[in-house]
């Protein structure tokens, strides 16, 4: 069977902790799932209507976190670090139990959804993967923010930009090839913020459950955080985590290349619209090579389709 053929988990994977906005304590189940199912979030907590879909159409917010939202008002916040996860390993089908609002921050990174879910075992069907693929340029600009996809040959590759006037956290720029690369650092990196904007942000209603266990903060030349970093690029490297989630609302794993300056979920979720809303804009290939010497992509059949 092969390696590229639809994957869910072959155990269900249990997380317990408190949401970054909302502060509450959330409890979350991943359960396996049948093939061409995809991802799918339910509120327990919830009798009726509470089925959510993680799609680019159905995301409701973009401030300081992605949230989705179904057409009865009910919504599920901060997906993206666990949708991050779940492209990372390869999962297409998983079925998302959750008894609150908000996915637990845990640590504030994919590090710990990582190490569960790959501890949990994957079950690999018979179905052949799904993947998209850019056929056009696209750009979406907002001042001096801007997000640009597309077409590659052979792999997803992000380049991300950060600048920041705080001299601690500064212009960083980090490329990765999402199929290829050691992602480690990747999955490893903490959302952050500058310690002069935590009463704003906590006016606003966000960051009830914010610490220094969840995120980075810096104050002036200083990282807060008793451990420092744990890697040089942490700041540009979880922008390009969030990206890798937001990227999944798009339904499969994507064949482009992305350029991204001083983005953030908004400017994702608007170059997903603006993909999509044109059939001429990509291609949904299925993929049914049985031979592979990769456990994502295969890059002698990516030339064969590209």
């Amino acid at each position: 069977m092969s390696l590229l053929n639809q994957k869910t988990i072959k155990n269900n994977v249990q997380f317990k902790g408190v949401g970054l906005h909302s502060g509450k304590t959330v409890n979350i189940c991943l359960k396996r799932s049948e093939p061409n199912t995809g991802i799918v979030f339910k509120r327990v907590d919830i009798k009726n209507n509470n089925i959510v879909y993680p799609n680019f159409i159905n995301v409701s917010n973009t401030s300081l976190n992605t949230t989705i939202s179904n057409e009865h008002g009910v919504k599920v916040s901060t997906i993206e670090h666990l949708m991050g996860a779940l492209f990372g390993l390869g999962i297409d089908n998983v079925l998302i139990e959750i008894d609150n609002e908000e996915v637990p921050i845990l640590d504030g990174s994919a590090k710990e959804f990582i190490k569960k879910i790959l501890a949990s075992g994957f079950l690999l069907s018979n179905q052949p993967i799904k993947i998209v693929k850019i056929n056009k340029k696209i750009n979406f600009e907002e001042g001096n923010r801007y997000i640009s996809i597309e077409p590659s040959k052979l792999s997803l590759d992000i380049n991300f930009e950060l600048q920041y006037k705080n001299q601690t956290i500064g212009n960083q720029k980090n490329q990765v090839n999402v199929y290829e690369d050691n992602l480690d650092d990747i999955f490893n990196s903490r959302t952050f913020c500058l310690f002069e904007d935590i009463e704003e942000i906590k006016k606003k209603g966000f960051a009830k459950g914010g610490s220094l266990d969840n995120a980075i903060v810096v104050k002036d030349d200083k990282i807060l955080n008793k451990d420092g970093l744990r890697n040089p690029k942490e700041f540009v490297n979880h922008k390009i985590l969030d990206c890798i989630g937001d990227l999944y609302t798009c339904g499969y794993r994507m064949i482009a290349s992305i350029k991204c300056s001083q983005g953030g979920h908004y400017l994702t979720n608007q170059l997903m619209r603006k993909v999509f809303e044109n059939k001429e804009n990509f291609s949904v290939i299925e993929i049914q090579e049985r031979n592979l010497p990769h456990t994502l992509i295969n890059r002698s059949l990516l030339r064969s389709i590209a």
